[in-house]
C-alpha cells in the first residue's frame, strides 16, 4: 500500500481520531481497549457509588439505632431512680404512721420514761428501715481516723489515747453500700 493510500484510509476513519491539544501528539487514534477501559471505569464508579450508598444507608440506620438505644437507656435510668425512690418512700410510710400514733398517745401521757421509750422505738424503726435499704452508720468513736470515712474538725492533744484515734463523734456519718453519703465529723487525738 502506498503512502497516499494510507493517508486516504486514515482520512476515511476520521471518526477514530481524537484531538487532545494538551498532549505531545494531539491526534490520537482511539482503540477498543481504551473504550473498554472507559466502560470499566464507569462500571467501577457505578459500583463504588452503589457501595457508598449502601454503606451510607447502613451508617444512617446504625446512628439512628444508637440514638434510640441512648434514649432508651436514659429513660430506663430515670425509671430506676424514680422507682428506687418510690420503694424507699413506701418503706418509710409505716414509720410515719408510728410517729402519728406516738404523738397521739403521748398527748395524754405525763411520764417522761414513756416519751423516751416511744422515741427510742421510733428511732430504731427508722434505722432498721434505712439499713434494709442499704444505708449504714459509719463507726467512729474509738476507731482509728480514716479520711475516707471521717472528717476531722477538731484535734485534741492527749496521752490517754493513741495518736489518730477518734475521741468523740460530733456528727454521725453514713454510707450507702461502699459510697460515703456523709463522713462522720470527729475529734481526733494527737500527741502532746
Amino acid at each position: 500500500m502506498s503512502k497516499k493510500d494510507e493517508t486516504s484510509q486514515e482520512i476515511e476513519n476520521m471518526d477514530d481520531i481524537e484531538i487532545d491539544e494538551s498532549a505531545e501528539n494531539p491526534f490520537k487514534v482511539k482503540n477498543e481497549t481504551e473504550e473498554s477501559e472507559i466502560i470499566d471505569e464507569n462500571k467501577i464508579e457505578n459500583i463504588s457509588k452503589e457501595e457508598y450508598d449502601k454503606l451510607n444507608s447502613q451508617y444512617i440506620r446504625l446512628a439512628a439505632d444508637f440514638d434510640n438505644y441512648r434514649k432508651r437507656q436514659s429513660q430506663e435510668r430515670e425509671q430506676l431512680l424514680k422507682f428506687g425512690t418510690e420503694e424507699a418512700l413506701k418503706k418509710m410510710i409505716p414509720v410515719l404512721d408510728n410517729f402519728e400514733r406516738a404523738k397521739k398517745s403521748l398527748n395524754d401521757c405525763e411520764d417522761l420514761n414513756k416519751y423516751k421509750e416511744a422515741f427510742e422505738l421510733l428511732q430504731k424503726q427508722v434505722n432498721d428501715e434505712l439499713a434494709k435499704l442499704g444505708m449504714e452508720q459509719i463507726e467512729a468513736e474509738g476507731k482509728e481516723f480514716d479520711p475516707n470515712f471521717h472528717e476531722a474538725v477538731m484535734q485534741t492533744p492527749t496521752a490517754d489515747s493513741p495518736e489518730h484515734t477518734i475521741l468523740v463523734e460530733l456528727q454521725k456519718g453514713y454510707k450507702f453500700k461502699d459510697k460515703v453519703l456523709r463522713p462522720a465529723m470527729v475529734n481526733v487525738a494527737v500527741a502532746e
